[in-house]
This record gives C-alpha cells, structure tokens and sequence, in this order.
C-alpha cells in the first residue's frame, strides 16, 4: 500500500512538471508566423478587390491609403493607423502592380494567448494539487488506520494493563503492521491474567488453611479450658488448684493468639470455598453435638430427608453459634429441627435458642455483616466475624440464615435446601 502511494504522488508530480513545461514551451512559441503574414499579404494583393478571395487564416483588416477601411474580417481587428500602433497589431504595406495602395493590419493576439496559456496552466496546476491533496489525505488515513490508530490501541491497552485490568481483551486486527504485536500482547495478557488468578487462589488456600487450622483449634482449647475449670473448682489442695489456674490461664493465651491468627486470615481472603452436596439430614446431629461441646443443647431428633449441604462448613457455622452462645448468653440452648417452607422451597429448619439477653431489635441486621457486633457485647472479646461467616456459609450453600430476639432470649434459624 505504501509502494501504491509513493507511485501515484510520483507520477502527479511528473504529470505537474510536465503539463507546466508543455504550457511554457507554447507560450515561448506565441505570436503569428511571418510566412503565413507575408503569404496573406501577396494572396490580398494578387485578388485585390475581389474579396471573396481574401484568405481568412488570420484576423486582419485592409484599409486605403486615406485610411478608410476596405475589408475586415473581425471585429477585433484595428481599422486606424493609431489603433493598431496603440494596440501593437502588425501593419504592412498593401502594394499592388508596385503601387501601395494601402495597408493590411494583422490582429496582435499574443496577450489574449499568453492568458490563455495562464489560464490553461493555472487549472492544471489547482487539479495536479487537488489530486496531490486527496493523495496526502488517503494517505493519512491509511496511516491512521494501520499504524497511529493501533499504535493508540497499544497504548490504551498497555495502561489497562498496568492498572490492573485484566478483563479486557485487545482487539485483534491483522490488517496492520502491529497484527502480530497485537496477537502477542493479548496473549501476555492472559497469561498475566492467568497467573494472577493461580496466585491469588494460592494466597487464599494458603489464608483459609491457617484460617482453619486456628478455627479448629479453638474448640479443642475451649474444652481443655472448661475442664480445667471444673477442675479448679473441686480440687481439694491449693497446689492442684494452682496448676488448674495455670492449664487454665495459658489456655486463655492459646485462644487470644488462634483468635488474633484466624482473624487475620479471614481478612485477607476474598473468597472462601463452599463445596455442598446432598447429605443425609442425620449428619446434622452429628455436627451439632460436634459444635456443642460443653454439652448445654439438650436432646433433640433431626426429620428423614436429604440436604444441599457442605459439612465441613456446616460445622464452622454451628461452632459459631454454639460459641457465640456460650460467650454472650451462656445458659441452657434448645435445639430443634423441621421440615418448613421458606421463600418458596422446602427446606430444613434448624432453630437453636438459648435464655440470653439478646440484642437490640434494630441491630439484628446487622450482625451478619463483617465486624458488625451487639451494641450490649463490648465487654466480651470478638471481631465480629462469627455470624458474618456463618450467614456466607449457609447462603452458599442456598441456604438462609434468620436472626431472632426471644422473651427471654436469642434464636438462630439455620434454614438448609432439601434434595
């Protein structure tokens, strides 16, 4: 395409040189023929009178020797000495059989051909220059498309890119010369996009195994703490109690530590993974007396069916419960489970209660967004994140997570698919 342009602007500037030297070398060349003059004048004077045999190759006009006009075969042509001196006409003597008889004044033409000549030249030069212009501007365009155009493409892309947006492919164009740039852009960035993606998934499995690990040796400790308490209470000799108090205080230190570990964890995931599968609702009871490990859930029976559920989330979220139970109420907890349905699917409905005092009534939406805690829980240790996890949880597993105030008391409801 380039070759096609240098050609065509090479060729309308030869086409411009040589038209103005044609022009030129005609107006080097104007004015009338001496031989075609003198040939007039002897035809004028060899048929003198008799005017139907004057040639008419040339404008002329012939007038007698007192100046009066004889013939003349333009309206353009001088008919007076003094005119055709003032105009710059030709005036030869008219001589016939040796007498001059008059005078032949040839029409002077060379300012109306010389401006012809202009003319001629001056609208070939306008549509050379035209042509040269439109070939500039296809030009440009074509510039424009194939290579400022892609180049700002690039540009824009490379910023995306460095901004972080990885979503947006570059568009693919072949048709210029960054074609196969362009290609290779797009390919480096989905494989950055790739990469990031693995890095983050890695990052995130690596934060929700400690996340988990802390989690799951909270509840372990929080048993080993109870006990030790029992223990300080009904040991008979100051020494065992001491060493009940010791078992008891650095439980207390594991907690801190797991809990300032597991939230920090929880912070930087963005996303934790919920796998749920259909389940028999029987395991239900087996997680519950899992999470319930101070034994304060009385008996209770789970109906025949089958559940969407993840259990090892599942899990996370009862221990959240029970923990939050045991933290802020710490009375007895009723359990209760039935078929109900909710928002328009039949679901499992796993109520725990217990006698505590609640929260207030306009906070209960809120405690299941992140850090958000009771207005009344302050004094208690917590970030705020147990009910937050627990309602992510359930809610990916198409399940529901309610939140009720009771008289006495607090009630979750765990609402769970059935299959």
């Amino acid at each position: 395409m380039k070759k096609t342009f240098g050609i065509m602007a090479v060729v309308s500037l030869v086409i411009e040189l040589v038209v103005a030297l044609a022009i030129i070398g005609r107006i080097d060349d104007v004015g009338m023929d001496p031989v075609v003059v003198n040939e007039c004048v002897h035809a004028i004077a060899d048929n003198y009178g008799d005017e139907e045999a004057y040639p008419d190759k040339l404008d002329y006009a012939v007038i007698d020797s007192k100046g009066e006009v004889l013939y003349k075969n333009s309206d353009d042509v001088a008919t007076s000495v003094n005119e055709a001196v003032k105009h710059g006409d030709i005036m030869l003597d008219l001589v016939v059989e040796g007498d001059v008889v008059g005078k032949v004044i040839f029409n002077n033409s060379t300012d109306e051909q010389i401006e012809g000549y202009k003319k001629s030249l001056t609208i070939a030069i306008v549509c050379i220059t035209i042509l040269q212009v439109l070939l500039i501007g296809l030009y440009y365009y074509y510039l424009r498309r194939t290579i400022i155009r892609p180049f700002e493409k690039l540009n824009s892309f490379a910023a995306r890119v460095a901004q972080g947006n990885l979503d947006t492919p570059l568009e693919l164009d072949r048709k210029h010369i960054f074609g196969s740039f362009t290609e290779a852009f797009d390919m480096m960035r989905s494989e950055l996009k790739k990469s990031r993606a693995a890095e983050k998934k890695a990052m995130d499995d690596k934060k929700e195994m400690v996340a988990k690990l802390s989690h799951d040796i909270k509840t372990p400790v929080a048993s080993i703490k109870s006990t030790s308490e029992l223990g300080f209470a009904l040991a008979a000799d100051e020494k065992t109690r001491e060493r009940f108090n010791l078992i008891n205080i650095k439980s207390d230190q594991i907690t801190a530590l797991v809990s300032n570990l597991f939230n920090s964890s929880i912070n930087d995931i963005t996303e934790i993974e919920v796998k749920p599968s259909e389940q028999p609702a029987i395991v239900i009871q087996e997680l519950i007396k899992s999470a319930d490990y101070l034994n304060k859930a009385g008996a209770f029976t789970v109906p025949d069916c089958r559940v969407y559920i993840d259990r090892l989330r599942l899990l996370q979220a009862f221990d959240n419960i029970f923990m939050n139970s045991y933290k802020y109420a710490d009375t007895a907890i009723s359990v209760e489970a039935y078929e109900e349905s909710f928002d328009g699917a039949s679901c499992l409905a796993i109520r725990i209660s217990d006698e505590g005092p609640g929260v207030m009534e306009e906070e209960l939406p809120l405690l299941k967004e992140k850090y958000k805690r009771g207005s009344n829980t302050y004094e208690k240790d917590g970030a705020g994140l147990g009910l937050y996890l627990t309602n992510y949880y359930i809610e990916n597993m198409d399940g529901k997570l309610v939140l009720e105030n009771l008289t006495p008391g607090f009630s979750v409801i765990v609402y769970l698919r059935q299959v």
